[in-house]
């Protein structure tokens, strides 16, 4: 199991690739949308993935209608997400053991997520994993979010490698379009979302979990 070139950094998605929230997400959209007597199914929610919070709002009110109250349905959502998160907030398989690796190996990593700041922080000091990245990109720093490159570009600026260089890691079909747009090698490891003939030409592998992606830093000795 090889990539075009060995990874010098690696890049990770945040919710569903190191964290098990994207079930919670649907979960709690769906309740939220039948709280409010709304009609919804998997095609709205598969769209919100990995978008940032201003493409999420605008897919509301296509399906909704122009004038949904988008600032006042996450509210809502929001609030069933975290008493969810407050219950079950899992790591994905094989997070902690990538970690351990790359800093086996001294390779700088960071976070590129559609997140706020201040979520990423929450989801991850149960597991006290913010310390193990180099860089967290999140809402606010950068100017387009997925499917647009620039989380991903600005991830690669902050830890000073050139994005083909980098090791992109994706769960959602937005964040493989965005890190391939960056020019990286992207992986997908699927969480909710299968990848799509589009998704796989995209990709440098399919993954089943994060564990599928510790060979390709496998060190060859020459004896």
């Amino acid at each position: 199991m090889t990539l075009p070139r060995p990874p010098k950094a690696v890049v990770f998605d945040m919710d569903g690739l190191l964290l098990d929230t994207e079930i919670h997400y649907r979960a709690s959209v769906i309740s939220a949308a039948r709280e409010w007597g709304l009609p919804i199914d998997e095609r709205v929610y598969e769209g919100m993935m990995g978008q940032p919070w201003a493409g999420i709002a605008a897919l509301f009110k296509r399906n909704w209608g122009t004038e949904f109250d988008a600032d006042g349905f996450r509210v809502l959502w929001l609030e069933h997400f975290h008493t969810l998160l407050e219950k079950d907030l899992r790591l994905k398989r094989g997070v902690v053991e990538m970690l351990d690796l790359l800093d086996t190996l001294g390779l700088p990593r960071a976070i590129a997520t559609s997140s706020a700041h201040h979520q990423v922080e929450h989801h991850l000091a149960g597991f006290d994993l913010h310390r193990r990245f180099d860089a967290v990109v999140a809402q606010g720093d950068y100017a387009r979010g997925k499917p647009a490159p620039d989380p991903y570009l600005v991830a690669a600026e902050r830890l000073g490698v050139a994005p083909q260089d980098c090791l992109a890691l994706e769960d959602s079909h937005n964040g493989i379009r965005s890190a391939h747009a960056a020019g990286m090698m992207a992986v997908m490891v699927p969480n909710l979302l299968a990848p799509t003939e589009e998704i796989e030409a995209l990709c440098a592998f399919v993954a089943q979990d994060l564990t599928e992606c510790m060979p390709f830093f496998a060190v060859v000795e020459v004896g």
